[in-house]
């Protein structure tokens, strides 16, 4: 079989579990993601660390489940002098396993994010994030089939493959970038609201177990838009919004949550909330979402209700996800600036 055919077969085999040949994974609570979706955004949060993680399981009603865990950790250090500036830090790292033929992915991003303060109020920051890290991917030839395996129309897993795969894994070095704007407005600032725009894969790092060049991963576009609005002491609501071009694959995801605060009198913070909303992903699912926060601590779950062509088969059933996240402040009075002056977001 010609190299190159073989080669484009292979890939589009390996990655038939998606829906779009090489695409990047998806979390349905996509705004917990950070530098998966544009660096620019580390650091944007209230405290002075966040740390968290992320389970995804997927299509378990019609396939062997797609399963994906994700852990990340950010915190931001401020800059000497009243401009207000500080920089973000932050790392994610991601295990990713689909198929039957097991595809497995494993990335580490690395994020560093300045965020300059603009006007005299402080409370406006644009924001550049860079990111940069590698993906190691790899499958299970052992659990794929070919035609050659098949004899009178019947299956025989002991005759030969007629392929020869010199390793089925590969590493590959990526790296991204974005921009954010962030600011507040109205009554007391009890508006935030966050913009921004970045690209991954710059490097158009190669995709192909075969070291074939004419195979590249596409470049990732992504825009995103969120909003958080506290309309008294007890209330408030969420919007959120993310776009991603990638390729020929398209992904619009869209959605809110309201909630109901208790906060704690002698220092303003607060001490439990419950939110509920719901999010769509276009041509795709419905996902009705639930986020717990107690003291610090975070608590979310989603469930795609499957509303694609592949409903009749799914029978409405998608996949699951669970998302839990501690933010929190060092004890170092150093840290007191960044505090004071960094936007109150999410």
């Amino acid at each position: 079989m010609n190299k190159l055919l073989r080669n484009i077969l292979l890939s589009v085999f390996v990655l038939g579990c998606s829906t779009a040949v090489a695409q990047d994974i998806h979390f349905s609570q996509f705004y917990e993601t950070s530098i998966l979706r544009n660096p620019s955004l580390t650091g944007i949060f209230t405290g002075d660390y966040k740390v968290g993680i992320t389970y995804r399981n997927q299509w378990s009603s019609i396939s062997k489940p797609f399963q994906t865990g994700l852990v990340t950790a950010e915190t931001r250090i401020p800059l000497n002098g009243d401009a207000g500036d500080f920089i973000s830090a932050g790392l994610l790292a991601y295990y990713d396993k689909a198929g039957s033929i097991n595809m497995q992915t494993l990335t580490v991003y690395p994020a560093v994010n300045y965020n300059k303060s603009l006007g005299g109020n402080k409370n406006t920051f644009l924001s550049v994030g860079f990111t940069g890290g590698f993906i190691q991917r790899s499958f299970d030839p052992s659990k794929a089939t070919f035609d050659n395996q098949y004899q009178n129309d019947r299956f025989d897993p002991a005759n030969p493959t007629g392929e020869v795969f010199q390793d089925p894994s590969f590493t590959q070095w990526d790296m991204g970038a974005g921009f954010s704007l962030n600011s507040s407005a109205g009554e007391n600032n009890n508006i935030n609201y966050i913009i921004g725009f970045s690209g991954y894969h710059f490097s158009r790092p190669n995709y192909s177990f075969f070291n074939d060049r004419n195979i590249n991963t596409d470049i990732r576009w992504n825009g995103n838009a969120g909003m958080n609005v506290k309309m008294s002491e007890k209330f408030s609501y969420q919007l959120h919004a993310n776009y991603t071009n990638q390729g020929s694959y398209n992904e619009v995801i869209a959605g809110g949550l309201v909630g109901w605060n208790k906060m704690n009198p002698s220092s303003s913070t607060v001490l439990f909330a419950i939110y509920g909303g719901a999010f769509y992903r276009l041509n795709d699912a419905v996902i009705p979402t639930l986020k717990v926060v107690y003291q610090g601590y975070s608590f979310g779950f989603s469930y795609d209700v499957n509303a694609s062509s592949l409903s009749n088969t799914s029978n409405l059933r998608g996949g699951w996800e669970l998302t839990i996240f501690k933010t929190g402040l060092f004890r170092d009075p150093k840290f007191e600036q960044s505090r004071t002056l960094c936007p109150n977001f999410f």
